[in-house]
């Protein structure tokens, strides 16, 4: 009911305030890191589940209590943020030589992890001339979100300020695979200079394709990008996705992802019955994911069906973080995956397109770092880890959705049990390579921006002026005029710093899959050696050692280039 958030939030109130004063009490030995964990586990116990049930629960009380409940886990955090004693407390721990050898690296890592934490303290119109006047109203300024998302940014860099950093962006990436905003603009630039000639040489098709339709205007516009690669596509490859959802219901797409996860780590996802009041939806499923030899290690619960007010955007939950408990046995994860795929009916089985099966093993993806991870401390379990680095299993499993040597062992006719030809998805595939590089050349532009605006203030120029700056430099597409496209850019609010990390990740996820995976995807010892050099730790290790570990090989800024451009193009 939904008046169980407020029982929680009292639970909740009373394990914070005994393990507070355990902390300011503890001696200072390895022990307080425990207590630590203990504290958070006790907050993102309340907070994770009511962060997802405000998403996605149908009912409005049921959302409201949720609502109520973040904000009340807030205020309990801000104030642990500002409690001096507890502060001190970590300080004195991670200035203790004698104290810190006898710990193990994991436990110091956490360590410093909770002290960064407290330092941080959310008329008849031609078709074209529809789409510019679209474009334009859409984006067009707005002088009080202007001023919000300058005061945002203006804050931002203060807090930056205020903790020891030179700018937001620094803070972010502080214990990132980055490392730092240095190597994010680095990385970025490299990128551009690599896709440019490309994404012009796409530009001169797409104009051409353009003067096909007797347009007075052949320059490709922001407006017509999507339009006329959507033309060029059909006219090559006559892509219908009817074609392929026949051979993608969700039932086949579930056992497919099952084997794989057999084949490549002795794991099985069985269906559970739920208990009442369990579940928000009776089409949510709870799955147990079960290890040939080790048992149990965590429950999933597949909320895969649209439904009316439900997010449209496809997502992972972690419910509870794995972690040691004190008798030793392990706090198993409870994870969400939320989707919205067609409902089906008696006749038909729910049909997915490819995009959605790319969607579906790309949150399994995040669901088996939750569920592999096993650390100690629940604090940096599963995708509890930096944004570039938690981006990379669930990049890696889209792979998989692409390879059809992996596709045929599942992808079945729902009503003639025929295997989806292989024709089909070499020219899908081929599809998703055009015109790539403007694509990528249009997230290094929306990366950069990113960078630029979370560093140095005051800005040389306001945030419009910069953007048009920045479009024009590096971006294939112009800037129009009396346009604000970054008050559109809602990963500036939640992504800040780090919109990068789609980019990163996938240059790494691109490196995992063509060293180890590409020649056999479904090799067990491959497998083994991916959860246990790096979905284990969670984020209990520096991401960079992890990749490092897996690859044999640091990985240079130059080499992470090539592997983005390889993956994309």
């Amino acid at each position: 009911e939904p008046y169980g958030f407020k029982i929680a939030q009292h639970k909740c109130l009373e394990e914070v305030e005994r393990l507070v004063k355990d902390a300011v009490n503890s001696p200072t030995t390895p022990e307080l890191v425990t207590i630590f964990d203990k504290l958070s586990d006790a907050l993102c116990r309340v907070a994770d589940l009511a962060d997802f049930v405000r998403v996605a629960h149908p009912k409005i009380e049921y959302i409201e209590a949720a609502e109520d409940a973040c904000f009340s886990v807030g205020n309990m955090v801000e104030k642990l943020n500002t409690n001096v004693r507890l502060h001190e407390s970590l300080r004195k721990l991670l200035s203790n030589e004698s104290v810190l050898q006898s710990m193990d690296k994991e436990s110091r890592r956490v360590a410093e992890l909770f002290l960064f934490d407290f330092e941080q303290s959310g008329i008849h119109l031609s078709a074209g001339k529809v789409r510019e006047i679209a474009y334009k109203i859409f984006l067009y300024p707005n002088p009080q979100q202007e001023a919000i998302l300058s005061k945002l940014l203006t804050a931002r860099f203060e807090l930056a300020n205020l903790v020891g950093y030179p700018t937001y962006a620094h803070r972010a990436l502080k214990s990132s695979l980055a490392k730092d905003p240095e190597n994010v603009m680095k990385f970025l630039e490299k990128t551009a200079d690599k896709v440019h000639d490309r994404a012009r040489t796409e530009i001169s098709q797409l104009k051409a394709i353009k003067r096909q339709f007797n347009s007075t205007n052949p320059d490709i516009m922001p407006w017509d990008l999507p339009y006329y690669t959507g033309i060029a596509k059909h006219q090559k490859f006559d892509l219908n996705s009817m074609e392929y959802a026949p051979y993608f219901s969700l039932g086949t797409c579930m056992e497919g992802l099952s084997y794989i996860l057999t084949c490549l780590y002795g794991i099985q996802l069985k269906e559970e019955k739920t208990k009442l009041g369990e579940v928000w939806a009776s089409d949510v499923r709870k799955l147990a994911v079960l290890h040939e030899s080790e048992g149990l290690l965590g429950y999933i619960y597949c909320d895969l069906f649209e439904r009316v007010g439900k997010s449209q955007q496809d997502c992972h939950f972690t419910i509870r973080g794995g972690r040691r408990l004190d008798d030793g046995s392990y706090q198993f994860p409870v994870v969400v995956l939320m989707c919205s795929f067609p409902t089906p009916t008696k006749a038909i089985p729910s049909l997915l397109s490819h995009s959605m099966v790319e969607n579906l093993f790309h949150e399994m993806g995040h669901a088996m770092h939750s569920m592999l991870a096993r650390t100690t401390y629940q604090h940096v379990t599963g995708t509890r880890c930096a944004t570039d680095f938690a981006e990379v299993p669930s990049v890696l499993m889209e792979y998989f959705a692409n390879d059809y040597r992996v596709l045929k062992l599942f992808a079945k006719h729902y009503k003639t049990g025929e295997t989806i030809p292989e024709e089909l998805i070499t020219k899908l595939c081929s599809s998703k390579k055009m015109f790539a590089a403007c694509e990528l050349e249009q997230q290094v532009y929306y990366s950069i921006l990113d960078q630029i605006y979370h560093g140095k203030h005051p800005l040389k120029l306001t945030t419009a002026e910069l953007l048009a700056e920045i479009q024009n430099k590096y971006s294939c597409l112009p800037y129009i005029k009396d346009t604000a496209w970054q008050l559109r850019f809602g990963h500036l609010v939640g992504y800040g710093a780090k919109y990068y990390s789609y980019l990163l990740s996938r240059a790494v996820a691109s490196s995992l899959w063509h060293q180890c995976f590409k020649n056999n995807p479904l090799n067990r010892q491959v497998g083994e050696d991916y959860r246990r050099k790096m979905l284990a730790f969670g984020g209990g290790e520096e991401p960079s050692i992890l990749v490092q570990n897996m690859l044999g090989k640091e990985l240079s800024t130059s080499q992470l280039v090539e592997s983005l451009i390889q993956d994309a193009l």
